[in-house]
């Protein structure tokens, strides 16, 4: 059975209560490792992450501009486009890959 933890957080240093229902929520979820932060400074992290693109924190990918092999659209692609192969707009590639 679970029983209320007290953890101290990561972060800022304060204990906070690890709740069973919380517990209980990280079980079903097949989570393993407890919380290394407080609730106030999760949410905080949140923040700042999604302010950067995304919770991962990845940054957007540059695009380079093209023109459709197919169609002949002008479009954007996630990479430098050589020349020596064709590139095609997100709907020719959908169509062509399927």
């Amino acid at each position: 059975m679970f029983q209320d933890q007290v953890l101290t957080c990561r972060d800022c240093g304060r204990d906070f209560v690890f709740p069973v229902s919380e517990q209980e929520f990280f079980a079903e979820k097949g989570f393993t490792n407890k919380p290394g932060r407080c609730p106030e400074c999760r949410a905080a992290r949140k923040q700042t992450d999604r302010g950067q693109g995304g919770y991962s924190g990845r940054q957007d990918r540059q695009m380079f501009p093209a023109v459709c092999a197919a169609c002949g659209r002008e479009t954007q692609v996630p990479f430098q486009p050589r020349g020596d192969r064709p590139v095609y707009c997100r709907d020719c590639f959908t169509r062509n890959r399927g």
